[in-house]
């Protein structure tokens, strides 16, 4: 037999020393090929599939879902083989290959036996929409935990996988199941005793209570994520090491607005992708830097790195989270390479596919959070830069134009700087530049 080849946490980053464990997309005596994705690790920064180091089967799995491992430690093993014939090594688990004795009766039954059989079959067999081919580890646990069989419960994940929420929905799906199948108890007996009048009113009420209090008071303790750890270690480090502060402003948007729905649909045929906000806020940006170079600077001990290019961070939700990869050289794009750059990486976002280089060396960060609804809000700077413009929900406001009262899409905008090397001077200026650009964009080709 073939010596076992060792599965080792590759290194992903120059800083990063320690992983989670995502998800095992292959299962334990499976057979994989070699360069096929085994499972995917949480690193501080993006998600990364550890593929196999050659052709054969997966054994001695160490590390479950949501276990922490290291760099260069081993998590499991492959041992070399040839693909089986007929293309897999699967095979039904023991439980489910019926004796030889069983699988060829010795006589037939009568029609009537049958269709009893069948009924009898029908009502004790539970039924799901796929059988699990595969149970991931975390999944297992839970199976373990409340004493299910994993046949009573649908696969949703590729190629059959049982996942660890296929196991939680079902769980949760019985015990809603279980409150409004449970029938009402029977009235008592006529020749019962009334409940002596001299029970307290609270302790009559605590008896009809108590058998249900209990099920909505579970709890449950989970690890952090690479990402939740490595976004609160940044956020911290940013207000304890930077002097924030925050200015606001707000823009009509109804230029923008107006120059979106004029060009759109040519824009769309030229370019194919839609024309959006963002580009808009981004060239804007870009300006402002140029006017306002303190707000894309860094502090480097008793330094100041001043940079003459405009990287900046666009903030995109994921699957696993927030994001923000970085768009470079943003005073070089055009508005449809910003608008493609960021759709590609809003895709591999939603697919946890973003990568570490991905996220690295922005000089300045946007933050909409207007997608999610929010009116105001103050956005926290990403380390070390010095500087972040959060976006806002637009709403139809009353404003003063000219003397006259009028409707228009308002959007409050803010600027979080770092108070060390950006006055308040810088800070204002910048947000107004903004304002300005965004309210007349043929400044942006104008240069005014």
């Amino acid at each position: 037999m073939s010596e076992a080849i060792n599965v080792e946490v590759p290194t992903v980053g120059e800083s990063i020393s320690e992983v989670q464990i995502g998800q095992w997309l292959k299962q334990e005596g499976e057979w994989v090929s070699e360069g096929e994705d085994l499972v995917e690790i949480e690193t501080e920064k993006a998600s990364v599939q550890i593929p196999s180091p050659a052709s054969g089967t997966l054994q001695g799995i160490l590390k479950a879902s949501e276990d922490f491992a290291t760099v260069g430690e081993v998590i499991a093993s492959i041992t070399p083989s040839e693909k089986p014939a007929g293309g897999t090594s699967e095979q039904a688990p023991a439980s489910e290959q019926a004796p030889a004795s069983e699988q060829a009766p010795a006589s037939e039954p009568d029609a009537a036996s049958e269709s009893a059989a069948a009924t009898e079959d029908a009502e004790n067999t539970p039924v799901t929409s796929v059988a699990a081919k595969f149970v991931m580890p975390a999944a297992q646990r839970l199976l373990d935990e409340h004493g299910l069989d994993s046949a009573n419960i649908p696969a949703t994940g590729p190629g059959g996988r049982l996942l660890k929420e296929d196991v939680l929905n079902f769980v949760a799906s019985q015990t809603a199941t279980a409150k409004t199948s449970t029938p009402s108890p029977p009235a008592p007996p006529k020749a019962a005793p009334a409940v002596p009048s001299t029970l307290p009113a609270a302790q009559t009420r605590s008896l009809a209570v108590d058998s249900t209090v209990q099920t909505h008071r579970s709890e449950e303790i989970k690890p952090l994520s690479m990402l939740r750890r490595t976004i609160a270690a940044r956020l911290v480090e940013a207000q304890q090491t930077a002097a924030l502060l925050t200015t606001f402003n707000e823009i009509d948007m109804q230029p923008v607005m107006s120059i979106r729905k004029k060009y759109q649909d040519r824009f769309v045929e030229r370019h194919g992708v839609k024309l959006g906000f963002m580009s808009f806020f981004a060239k804007a940006a870009v300006e402002a830097l140029r006017r306002y170079p303190a707000v894309n600077a860094e502090v480097q001990g008793d330094h100041v790195l001043y940079r003459h290019y405009q990287d900046i961070g666009v903030a995109i939700g994921g699957g696993k989270g927030l994001v923000v990869p970085v768009l470079r050289n943003v005073e070089r794009m055009t508005f449809a390479e910003i608008e493609l750059a960021i759709g590609a990486f809003a895709k591999k976002a939603s697919e946890n596919r973003i990568q570490a280089d991905d996220l690295i060396g922005g000089t300045f960060t946007i933050s909409n959070g207007g997608v999610y609804g929010s009116l105001l809000s103050t956005p926290i700077v990403n380390p070390p830069q010095s500087g972040i413009l959060g976006l806002h929900s637009i709403q139809q406001r009353p404003i003063a134009v000219d003397g006259n009262v009028v409707i228009r899409p308002m959007m409050y905008v803010a600027l979080t700087y770092d108070h060390r090397i950006v006055d308040g001077r810088e800070a204002v200026g910048f947000l107004k530049t903004i304002k300005d650009v965004i309210e007349d964009p043929s400044r942006l080709f104008l240069e005014l």
